[in-house]
């Protein structure tokens, strides 16, 4: 008989490193299988050993928790936003759990379930309809009996603190991350605040995920863990950034960047910065660590290098390239060679390669969140019309900010 697993706060309680994966969304959308807009899992079902492969690849670069792919997996969005073949919440749910589990298996992970913001709350659904639709995503979780559950990608604390407050009476562990910034919430409700808010609902681990780089990601979980440790409470903590470098990045994240979602490869993160990464957020207290959107597996596997003392070992997928080059040590060319050392690659600052580009962008600061008539959800396309409309107040917006 297989050993039993830990558990994820047995995990966290004795000390441990948890090495969450990376994004889902993003990868499958390069690789053919997710529609950028809707951004919507049903790959789970269509094409599933793409979504298993890449949970293969983060397990193999050191990830101990497989999270189900199941963002945006609600039936208000999928209805929302495409969705083709009509497929329902609970096939796209089932099939993520199916397929996290079996990787998983494979190896000492754990799967987590998944609920994230919803259209209906942006729509101002009451919190009884929100409730329900994080109530029908969770009853296949139990179904399928996920070792823990996630609300992630967040920008309101409200609705996260239902989210918490409907997985919480499914009586597994439950994390909450939201995908701000050290402003807070859209309605500026601070980072520490938000924290108070969600461990009092019911969340044993509160972080952040998404929407800024690591380091801003990690400076607002130091904000959280502050306002918890004031309030005199407890909990665990977690940090899942973007890969992408957001210094210019206003409160609502990179999808305001002009980049997003298609020119961010400029900004992606070297390995090297996501040792740096690594080794800040375990100094700051964190120590549930992984990315989101952007993260690749390599990125995992340098975060689980560079905390390997403390994990105990190396993931496998360090026995190619050598920790910190040192594969570069058999290349031919012998000023390739010289490169195969730390100190090189720490110290590089690399160039762009693309002459007469701007270092920083101007995000496009609508500045509208919930209750907001830009942000009422419908089911058609955007009409060519609204396109213009919208073009219209982009141009304002960017006026108003010069």
């Amino acid at each position: 008989m297989a050993p039993v697993k830990k558990g994820i706060l047995e995990r966290l309680n004795a000390g441990q490193i948890v090495i969450g994966d990376g994004g889902f969304v993003f990868a499958l959308e390069k690789r053919g299988y997710v529609k950028a807009g809707p951004w919507t899992p049903e790959a789970t079902v269509t094409h599933p050993e793409s979504v298993r492969q890449l949970h293969r690849e983060f397990l193999r670069a050191g990830s101990n928790v497989m999270q189900t792919f199941t963002f945006y997996a609600s039936d208000d969005k999928l209805e929302n936003r495409g969705n083709d073949l009509r497929l329902t919440g609970q096939q796209v749910n089932e099939a993520a759990c199916d397929l996290a589990r079996e990787v998983a298996n494979e190896g000492d992970a754990l799967v987590a379930g998944g609920v994230s913001q919803t259209p209906s709350y942006l729509s101002c659904k009451s919190e009884i309809d929100v409730k329900a639709i994080f109530r029908k995503q969770m009853d296949v979780f139990i179904k399928k009996n996920v070792d823990f559950l996630i609300a992630e990608y967040f920008e309101h604390v409200e609705e996260a603190e239902w989210a918490v407050q409907v997985l919480k009476t499914s009586g597994k562990p439950v994390a909450a991350s939201l995908c701000i910034g050290p402003e807070g919430d859209l309605n500026g409700v601070s980072p520490g605040d938000c924290a108070v808010r969600l461990v009092k609902a019911g969340a044993q681990i509160v972080g952040i995920n998404c929407h800024f780089d690591p380091m801003t990601c990690v400076k607002t979980v130091k904000l959280m863990k502050q306002g918890v440790e004031r309030a005199g409470l407890k909990a665990h903590y977690m940090v899942q950034p973007l890969a992408f470098h957001t210094p210019d990045c206003n409160c609502q994240g990179f999808i305001d960047l002009p980049e997003f979602p298609f020119g961010l490869e400029p900004r992606v993160l070297t390995r090297w910065d996501m040792h740096k990464y690594a080794r800040e957020a375990y100094n700051v207290g964190i120590r549930y660590i992984g990315g989101c959107c952007g993260f690749e597996a390599y990125h995992i596997r340098a975060v689980t290098e560079e905390l390997a003392p403390e994990i105990g070992h190396l993931p496998a997928a360090s026995e190619k390239h050598g920790m910190w080059g040192s594969g570069l040590e058999m290349h031919t060319k012998p000023w390739v060679r010289a490169r195969s050392h730390r100190d090189y690659w720490e110290k590089l600052q690399p160039a762009s390669g693309r002459p007469k580009c701007p270092s920083l962008s101007t995000p496009d600061s609508w500045g509208v969140t919930k209750g907001h008539s830009d942000l009422v959800q419908h089911k058609e396309a955007t009409s060519e019309q609204e396109i213009r409309q919208l073009l219209e107040k982009q141009k304002k917006a960017k006026a108003s900010v010069k």
